[in-house]
Parts: structure tokens; C-alpha cells; sequence
């Protein structure tokens, strides 16, 4: 442990006497919990469609984008996702580490779950082949389920869901 003088010793005794910690107990409510809007469903035939241009896990908005989409799903709609540019990294499944899949830090395979959950339950994923060759991803590192599409497909992707009338959330990393 690092020797400080008395001075010093004293200014640090104060400062951890300042403000009590933890101010709170554990598990203390700091925000209301009242939703405004209703838990609107699925009405018949309506579709609810995501991009996502962002970094697995250097864009928390990519993992929010899944969350999302799974919730429009369990909510009724017809509900995809195309990840497009370095988006299509998120969807890797040789992502993970000192082996694939193991996680390197807590978290870091949060997108892969999600995403094979937003599958399982009938979500449709797809994923840019350009994106993955500016990232060094392949095809056959695709997790199970996700489909590889052509570059000019994020357009026409785009104009099919819009003349269906999806609601689209677009999603995009700085």
C-alpha cells in the first residue's frame, strides 16, 4: 500500500467521510416505474423491421436493436433485422474468446444469445455479405439461422418493408 504523509492520510479520511456510501441500500428505487403509452400488440399483419449499423458490443445501441426486435416479436409482428456494413460482425458466431463462443469479458456474447433467441422464436435475421467481407467475416461463421444477403439488398429491403408498412427502427453507430 502506497505511504502518505499525514496531510495527505487526513484529506483522505475526510473526503471518504464527506457523503456516506453507499447512499442507498441495494435494491432502493431512484426512478419511478409508471409507463406512459399502452403495451400496444401486433395488429393482423403488421411487420416491424430493424438495420443495424453498429460494432458488437462497441455500440450498445446494436444490443438494444435485438432486444427491441424481440420484443416486436413477442408482441405479434412479423419482425426482421438486417445488419449491414460493420453490423455484420454482430452476427458472428466465431466470435468469442480464448475460443470461440467463451466470453473474454461478461457480456460479450450478448448480442450472439440474443440473436439466437430472435431466431428461435420465429425472427428472421439477415446479414450483408460486403459487411462481412470488410470485416474479415465468412458465411460459414454465421450464427445458424442467420442469411447472408447481397449489398444492394439493404435498399430493397428497406422498400419492402416500408410499402408493408413496417414500423423501422434504423439503428446506426457513430
Amino acid at each position: 500500500m502506497s505511504s502518505f504523509d499525514e496531510t495527505i492520510t487526513e484529506n483522505i479520511a475526510a473526503s471518504l467521510a464527506e457523503i456516506p456510501h453507499p447512499s442507498l441500500p441495494k435494491g432502493s428505487n431512484i426512478y419511478g416505474g409508471t409507463k406512459i403509452f399502452p403495451d400496444y400488440q401486433a395488429e393482423n399483419g403488421e411487420s416491424y423491421f430493424t438495420l443495424v449499423h453498429g460494432i458488437a458490443h462497441e455500440s450498445s445501441v446494436s444490443f438494444v436493436a435485438v432486444l427491441q426486435a424481440t420484443r416486436a416479436l413477442r408482441k405479434g409482428f412479423e419482425s426482421a433485422m438486417y445488419f449491414y456494413g460493420p453490423g455484420a460482425i454482430n452476427c458472428l458466431a466465431t466470435r468469442g474468446f480464448p475460443t470461440t463462443g467463451d466470453s473474454g469479458f461478461p457480456g460479450e456474447q450478448n448480442i450472439n444469445n440474443s440473436l439466437e433467441t430472435f431466431i428461435s422464436e420465429g425472427g428472421t435475421v439477415f446479414c450483408c455479405r460486403f459487411g462481412l467481407a470488410l470485416h474479415g467475416g465468412r458465411e460459414e461463421d454465421l450464427i445458424e439461422g442467420v442469411i447472408p444477403a447481397h449489398p444492394l439488398d439493404v435498399q430493397d429491403a428497406l422498400i419492402h418493408y416500408a410499402r408493408k408498412g413496417a414500423i423501422i427502427n434504423s439503428t446506426y453507430m457513430v
